[in-house]
């Protein structure tokens, strides 16, 4: 039997790679990276762990506590990064001073950085952190795919509702360089739209035909 999308297998043995506290310390800027980023009380690290069926990121009952840009490998071309998570955390000034400075040249200077993945609590979406990475993404031309997480929270109508209302005032203001869905990791809702759009930006999209029969 083939796999549906060739994006799963990589997902499935993804392991950690390293935890850079500034740019210099990087993996090498070369193949495809799709970066994490969301306000840290935005189910982060559950649509992570979720997506890559392991515990990868760090799950906690303290939001905010990803002080590191986390990178996964999937092979030895692709990887993840856990960006981190902001507006929730209780930390001193200069440590978010020391976050931001850094987050913005990595999201600004990275060539291998393919698309971003936003995470955004579907109870509240659009915050000012959302609305200020949604500026930085198309002023960058960065495609960007938003999971409104924690969709299990609503009712599929209300949740189907937010989406279309969230989805109409992106495309006023952002236009169609951003995409976007419902996702809930305990649900496990939404896993197949964002493997496609993660084999479309790692170039993986064309390659299942290729894969052999199991």
């Amino acid at each position: 039997m083939q796999l549906k999308n060739p994006i799963l297998g990589l997902c499935q043995q993804s392991t950690f790679m390293l935890s850079a506290a500034k740019v210099d310390q990087c993996p090498d800027d070369e193949g495809f990276e799709v970066a994490f980023a969301g306000r840290s009380n935005a189910g982060k690290s559950s649509a992570l762990n979720t997506l890559t069926h392991a515990s990868l990121a760090r799950t906690s009952k303290t939001p905010g506590r990803t002080q590191l840009l986390n990178f996964f490998k999937l092979d030895d071309e692709r990887r993840l990064v856990d960006l981190p998570g902001y507006g929730y955390a209780k930390v001193p000034i200069p440590l978010k001073q020391h976050w931001q400075r850094h987050l913005e040249a990595y999201l600004g200077g990275r060539e291998s950085l393919k698309g971003l993945i936003l995470m955004m609590d579907i109870r509240h979406p659009m915050t000012d952190f959302d609305l200020l990475m949604l500026d930085w993404a198309v002023a960058a031309g960065m495609p960007m795919h938003i999971l409104l997480t924690k969709a299990d929270k609503l009712t599929y109508g209300a949740a189907k509702n937010t989406l279309l209302k969230v989805q109409s005032e992106i495309r006023k203001g952002w236009g169609d360089l951003v995409t976007i869905q419902l996702f809930s990791a305990p649900k496990r809702m939404g896993l197949e739209e964002a493997y496609t759009v993660l084999a479309g930006w790692m170039e993986l999209a064309d390659k299942g035909a290729e894969l052999p029969a199991e």
